[in-house]
């Protein structure tokens, strides 16, 4: 373990950690991604373990023909017995065959190539060929070794930025929203952006294949989630520039993003405030209903999702919350740099994990509540400590100024289950 420094406006020590960590693997990501991209197919190329956990974390699925499946690579073909590139390019001709509504596939690999010996990014340009311009084949990691949790959301997304089609040099300014939302989320900063007078907006991942937004010089992007930091890159090499912004969770995160995103357009401030005047309002009376259970509670961040940080200052400064330590597997600077100068001075940051220091860290403070991973939680419970499941902020529309108060409603509801336990 060692303690760095981060710059900005408050400088802060940070725990580094590397070591054991209870975090899902980057395969998570596939349920969610396979309902907002609404004609992708999600192949997941790896082993019977991995088979299990999609099937498991996707189980709520079963009434409706999914878009996500396994290709299990079993010991014929690790022992070279068998030609794994012809049993695969098999059974994607199959599914393709079955499946006409498939207009992109993409090949996820559950461990790196060395262990599955297979090639993948290869076996996608070879299906890619065959296959164009009816589907684009894509792959990218969901290993457990290379990705945590929403990272699998990062690699899918970098790996679709190269496919985006050129946006013209001479074509007017078009904002990039990046990063997956509900779809009635969408709709809302859609209506509101229209209000604005903002636009055009393109939403990245979007809905279909065919309307994936174009990426160029004169694109501007925003980041709605904060785990995205290969697909920032990824859009950079392809000309887009960054509107650095807070992230849009409870009333006044959700202000900043969208205020931050009007001054590129050179909206008039009297027109954002006559625009967000009702949406804010909401919001605010939505938090404010959750504010007396929640406030002057301790909560202690266990790192998964990244969302940490964001989530820490929203509760914190918008619901009267007292985080104690906030861990995240990654700490990205640039991109968390207004969360993290609206932290209290108190706030103990970490980035990694060595599981069982944080362990003693997190009882020793004695939290009233803990977010952290479904493997921790249980245990956790035991100690008499209420828990909040990470995961469940993913599969929840938390975004924007209507579901603030549905995001403090995650946080309040654990304890009040913990009150009626008591008594």
């Amino acid at each position: 373990m060692s303690a760095v420094t981060i710059n900005g406006p408050e400088d802060r020590p940070v725990i580094r950690e590397r070591g054991q960590r209870e975090v899902f693997c980057g395969l998570t990501g596939i349920v969610w991604l396979h309902r907002k991209i609404q004609d992708a197919f999600f192949l997941v190329v790896g082993s019977r373990t991995c088979a299990h956990l999609v099937q498991s974390a996707a189980g709520v699925m079963i009434f409706a023909e999914p878009r996500f499946g396994t290709a299990i690579i079993d010991e014929r073909d690790l022992a070279g017995l068998a030609d794994v590139n012809e049993e695969l390019d098999r059974e994607v001709a199959r599914l393709l065959e079955r499946r006409r509504d498939i207009k992109m596939l993409f090949l996820v690999g559950s461990c790196p190539s060395e262990v599955i010996k297979l090639d993948l990014e290869r076996a996608a340009e070879r299906l890619s060929q065959r296959y164009l311009p009816d589907v684009h084949v894509l792959n990218y990691s969901g290993s457990g070794i290379e990705t945590t949790f929403t990272q699998g959301e990062d690699a899918c997304l970098a790996a679709l930025v190269p496919q985006l089609p050129a946006l013209p040099v001479d074509s007017e300014t078009r904002l990039m929203v990046v990063g997956a939302l509900a779809d009635v989320v969408e709709d809302q900063f859609r209506s509101l952006f229209e209000d604005l007078g903002v636009g055009p907006v393109d939403f990245l991942p979007a809905r279909t294949a065919a309307t994936m937004p174009p990426v160029g010089p004169n694109t501007r992007y925003v980041l709605a989630q904060p785990f995205l930091g290969d697909t920032a890159m990824a859009l950079e090499r392809r000309g887009a520039q960054r509107i650095a912004a807070p992230f849009p969770l409870g009333e006044e995160g959700s202000t900043e993003w969208f205020r931050a995103i009007v001054r590129t357009w050179s909206v008039a401030e009297d027109r954002f405030e006559r625009v967000t005047a009702a949406p804010r309002e909401r919001a605010r009376r939505a938090l404010a209903a959750h504010r007396e259970r929640l406030e002057g509670k301790r909560i202690f961040f266990f790192p998964d999702s990244q969302l940490e940080v964001p989530l820490a200052r929203m509760l914190h400064r918008e619901l009267g919350m007292q985080p104690l330590e906030v861990g995240t597997p990654y700490l990205h600077r640039e991109h968390l740099a207004e969360e993290i100068a609206w932290l209290p001075e108190s706030v103990q940051l970490s980035e990694g994990q060595d599981v069982e220091k944080q362990l003693d860290r997190c009882l020793a403070d004695e939290p009233d509540i803990v977010v952290c991973g479904l493997g921790l939680a249980n245990p956790l419970e035991a100690e008499g400590i209420t828990t909040k499941w990470s995961i469940e902020l993913l599969f929840t529309p938390i975004q924007g100024f209507e579901q603030a108060g549905d995001c403090a409603g995650l946080f309040a509801r654990p304890l009040a289950r913990r009150e009626l336990l008591e008594v």
